[in-house]
């Protein structure tokens, strides 16, 4: 129990540092998510955008890996697409154990709700925002995952240097942290969400 308050504190010091002075409604949640789930702002499981945290399909992959998941199933729903028009909708299904009979989330994807830099790619980013809902609603994670964010182009400053990615990281900050940093930044780049 004193570990995990010593971990909390960790990440909270390290979402501030990140973040800057952050709302209290949003130091609540972000409180109250990773007291909940074994997620890590550090590990870049969690990302703070445009005022709100968003868990990362990295990060959820983690937490399904550390809590045994035994199988991610998905499926293009091909009655709702229309691959012709680059219109993707899949069905995805978790499995926590073998008895499990399974969670499912739906994703979709076209060329309107995605970045201009990954349009071809519909039918995979549908696949993971599938994937994302459905892991979401296996481990009870209630905030939205950065990937289910549809293009937003004509919107400026998502991101901003207090609300997620500032230009001098603080002194101490890992390689690990770095790279999750970097991570988030490069998808952000890829999907219309500007970086500084």
């Amino acid at each position: 129990m004193k570990n995990d308050e010593h971990n909390l504190a960790q990440e909270m010091r390290f979402a501030k540092s990140l973040c800057g002075n952050l709302p209290k409604a949003s130091v609540r949640v972000l409180k109250e998510l990773l007291r909940r789930s074994t997620l890590s702002v550090m590990k870049g499981d969690v990302i703070y955008l445009d005022g709100g945290w968003y868990v990362t399909h990295s990060g959820l992959v983690r937490l399904a890996n550390r809590r045994r998941c035994i199988g991610i199933h998905t499926r293009p729903l091909l009655q709702s697409s229309d691959p012709a028009n680059s219109r993707w909708v899949f069905k995805a299904t978790v499995f926590k154990s073998r008895t499990c009979r399974g969670f499912v989330g739906f994703g979709d994807a076209n060329p309107s709700n995605v970045s201009s830099l990954v349009h071809g790619a519909e039918m995979r980013v549908a696949e993971t925002r599938a994937v994302n809902r459905a892991l979401r609603k296996a481990y009870g994670i209630g905030v939205c995952s950065v990937e289910e964010i549809g293009s937003r182009a004509g919107q400026n400053n998502l991101i901003t240097d207090q609300t997620g990615f500032p230009r001098n990281l603080p002194t101490g900050t890992t390689a690990v942290q770095r790279s999750a940093i970097d991570s988030a930044k490069s998808f952000a780049s890829t999907n219309s969400i500007p970086t500084s």
